[in-house]
């Protein structure tokens, strides 16, 4: 079967329009966040159930530090109390789940809270969900370039074997091919720093509905439009 026609094996989602969501039906951004994560949640058991193996989602970058005190305070708890409860579910769903992104700067009741999570859920051998929280992608290129550049100080690795598979096994992703497909929601069309090196031969869709309204249809269509792209990789 032909690439393009075949089921993406690894789905990245840029989940934007919680808040907006929230103002439209007269709420506190808050309770757009926890809609969110309703439908995050839904979506991964769904595309779990429909065998895609790898799902990457976009939930909090390291430019979200701007916003107000009180909606990041609210979002760290938000992450805290719901990874506590989500790991049995998880577990019970077979579902590997992996935070990927700066975490020293979290709460450290947040980090405690992630750390039990992955430790539930790593041997499961469902869909792995990777969860960016304090991502950015340039940070994390950098962060790349930086050990890769201590193992060349340290007489471990010579500048000559540096190769585009070393700095992908230096990336949060080590060992997870790229996102065949990224959606995002609410209608922006940018992918706001995230994944930058892993996406750039991934298929884009763009989706006119804020992410608490994102239901199992919306990717069911995006993956059809997927299987309807001809994917070139830079060829003819």
């Amino acid at each position: 079967m032909d690439k393009n026609l075949e089921m993406p094996e690894h789905i990245a989602i840029i989940m934007d329009g919680n808040r907006r969501w929230a103002r439209e039906h007269n709420l506190d951004p808050k309770q757009g966040h926890k809609e969110g994560a309703k439908t995050l949640e839904k979506v991964v058991r769904y595309a779990n159930k429909i065998g895609i193996k790898y799902i990457t989602v976009y939930a909090f970058s390291t430019e979200n530090w701007k916003r107000t005190e009180d909606e990041v305070g609210a979002l760290m708890l938000l992450m805290q109390t719901y990874l506590d409860d989500y790991s049995k579910r998880a577990d019970t769903e077979n579902i590997k789940v992996k935070i990927i992104g700066d975490l020293t700067r979290l709460p450290q009741g947040t980090q405690k809270s992630m750390a039990k999570c992955i430790e539930r859920t790593k041997n499961n051998t469902g869909i792995t969900f990777n969860i960016a929280v304090n991502y950015g992608g340039r940070d994390e290129i950098v962060k790349a370039v930086k050990s890769i550049a201590s193992s060349v100080k340290e007489g471990r690795v010579n500048v000559e074997d540096i190769d585009e598979k070393m700095i992908s096994d230096n990336l949060y992703t080590a060992g997870q091919p790229d996102p065949d497909l990224l959606i995002r929601t609410s209608g922006e069309l940018r992918t706001s720093n995230f994944l930058p090196w892993q996406l750039v031969y991934s298929e884009f869709i763009f989706v006119n509905k804020h992410w608490p309204d994102f239901a199992e249809e919306d990717l069911d269509m995006a993956i059809e439009e997927y299987k309807k792209r001809n994917r070139k990789f830079g060829g003819k």
